[in-house]
């Protein structure tokens, strides 16, 4: 935390909701998939989290939280991406069957 709060916006004259338990509600609510509502109640209000995410968005912070830190970190050895987090629509499977994809041993070949 002491290393990202330096990115965080400062209050004007309004006490807010800490930050950290605010950044760790954010992380839980992604890394879960839920939606904002379903935030667990240790986080502080879920409208709050949300509004939150959505400011420091805007701003530009978490970009800055991420540039900040990787450029601390030195030149990378190895770059690695990873989409295993993506979902399929349950309807997906079933496109093949309804034709809507063509078919690979149908395409045309290349000369």
């Amino acid at each position: 935390m002491r290393r990202i709060e330096p990115y965080f916006p400062l209050s004007h004259g309004v006490p807010r909701v800490d930050d950290r338990r605010i950044v760790s509600g954010i992380i839980y609510v992604i890394k879960h998939g839920l939606m904002w509502r379903d935030a667990p109640k240790e986080y502080g209000p879920h409208k709050t989290i949300y509004n939150r995410f959505i400011r420091w968005s805007r701003l530009g912070v978490f970009n800055k939280i991420f540039a900040g830190l990787a450029a601390k970190g030195g030149k990378p050895d190895q770059l690695m991406i990873d989409a295993t987090h993506l979902k399929a629509h349950r309807t997906a499977a079933s496109l093949l069957k309804k034709g809507m994809f063509p078919d690979v041993s149908d395409a045309p070949k290349a000369a």
